[in-house]
């Protein structure tokens, strides 16, 4: 495949790619989340995660789909670019903007609340700055970089995970738990209870479509990237329903004193206040690898939609001759841990959930569309994959949407008018058509 096409230039494997996944869902966030889901669902945390597990592997099936008839890196933007059309696909890139663009703010964010609970001496500002610059410059030198401390990173933060998981496994075997299956259903649990604490188990999840963005850096992208999504929700599903029945064997049921700080409290509970300080590192060292793909991906949308010239080309649309990566879009996405300094976790993360769950939806409908579009030529096709799976999908993900707060909703739903100006603006009154280069089609016809 040609690399004047679009400069990006294939490197990756599907190691990387799944490492890169893991690392944006964050290893260590089924501790975080843990209390919050436990309580929400009676005392069965592990099954609302294999629920949100089942739910959110509908769409990973449908961006596996997309990734292998596109692949490009403008993930769900240049997919339903492709599917229906240039104004749809700037709705959708605009969205994902909102995602994209205050993801890793909210993963330097995240890493540094916890760095100053672990060392109050330095403020929390001092460290979104020093961890968006370093983040930054790792981006910047280039993608095997960033690769190799990626890799590094995320396993120092899944042996963490583990190392909690053996304490608690030791704080079992002195005292026999009242019920292993209690975990996965008893008395006080219903379906009710079990669907709520699964949407919010689904936002663990937020980021495994992130893969998709690395497939022009991606050795053998068509075969390599499906399997990369699938995987990355598969394993980080597993992983997190696997820690959250330990969890909930060392404390049954869903009343905590307090359910945000659950994990810390069974990390004092199992290993002491010097253990639990150790495993405090665990969201430390996951935030940063975190960060670092998330500001990754974000750089490859802005770069696609700049280069397709819906973005200013000149900023975004541009790679450094010598390390080929969009030195001026990891810049700008490194400015964004500004807008972090003067703002609380909760409304940080109102700002992103809208744009994903929306791409969500918009990548399940597409698969439908895609099959609608190629049936006549295809012999009817995968009812069951391209029609059935993405129509749940979609419905899941639309639920999910519902469950969001007001002022996520009202954040969203301001941004998306803000696009339909932009696009009117770009179009002229849809009297021009939307830009694109056509580099979309070029790459996905080369491979």
């Amino acid at each position: 495949m040609s690399r004047t096409s679009t400069g990006l230039v294939p490197k990756l494997s599907l190691a990387s790619v799944v490492t890169f996944g893991l690392a944006y869902m964050a290893p260590s966030l089924v501790m975080v989340l843990f209390g919050v889901i436990a309580a929400a669902s009676a005392g069965t945390a592990p099954t609302a995660f294999l629920v949100a597990t089942a739910a959110m592997c509908l769409t990973a099936l449908s961006y596996a789909k997309m990734a292998r008839h596109f692949p490009v890196s403008g993930s769900a933007y240049g997919y339903v670019r492709k599917v229906a059309g240039g104004r749809a696909g700037f709705l959708v890139g605009w969205l994902v903007l909102l995602d994209y663009l205050f993801l890793p703010m909210v993963a330097w964010l995240v890493q540094s609340v916890y760095l100053n609970a672990q060392f109050p001496h330095i403020p929390v500002w001092a460290w979104m700055l020093l961890n968006a610059g370093l983040t930054t410059l790792v981006n910047i030198i280039g993608v095997s970089l960033a690769d190799r401390v990626n890799k590094l990173l995320t396993a120092l933060a899944v042996l963490l995970v583990l190392l909690f998981v053996a304490y608690c496994l030791v704080h079992l075997a002195d005292g026999q738990p009242r019920s292993y299956t209690a975990p996965l259903w008893n008395g006080d649990s219903g379906l009710a209870g079990i669907s709520a604490a699964a949407a919010v188990a689904a936002y663990s999840y937020l980021g495994f479509d992130a893969v998709t963005t690395l497939s022009e850096e991606t050795r053998d992208a068509r075969r390599t990237i499906p399997r990369a999504v699938v995987l990355v929700v598969g394993i980080g599903g597993l992983l997190f329903a696997s820690v959250a029945y330990v969890m909930q064997l060392v404390h049954p049921g869903g009343d905590f004193t307090d359910p945000d700080i659950a994990g810390y409290t069974l990390s004092v509970q199992v290993g002491g206040q010097a253990f639990a300080d150790w495993t405090n590192m665990a969201a430390i060292v996951g935030g940063f690898a975190s960060g670092l793909a998330v500001q990754l991906s974000s750089s490859r949308l802005l770069y696609s939609m700049g280069r397709d010239g819906v973005l200013p080309r000149r900023i975004f649309g541009t790679l450094h001759p010598r390390t080929q990566t969009p030195v001026l879009g990891l810049l700008v996405t490194g400015a964004m841990c500004l807008t972090g300094l003067n703002i609380d976790l909760q409304t940080a993360t109102s700002f992103i959930n809208f744009g994903a769950f929306a791409a969500f939806t918009a990548v399940n409908v597409c698969v439908v569309l895609l099959y609608v579009r190629d049936r006549p030529t295809s012999g009817g096709g995968d009812v069951l994959g391209y029609v059935v799976a993405p129509t749940l999908g979609a419905c899941v993900t639309a639920y999910l949407i519902t469950q969001l707060s007001a002022d996520a909703l009202t954040i969203g739903l301001v941004w998306l008018t803000a696009g339909c100006g932009y696009l009117l603006w770009l179009t002229r009154g849809f009297r021009r058509p939307t830009p694109e280069l056509g580099l979309a089609d070029e790459r996905a016809g080369a491979s």
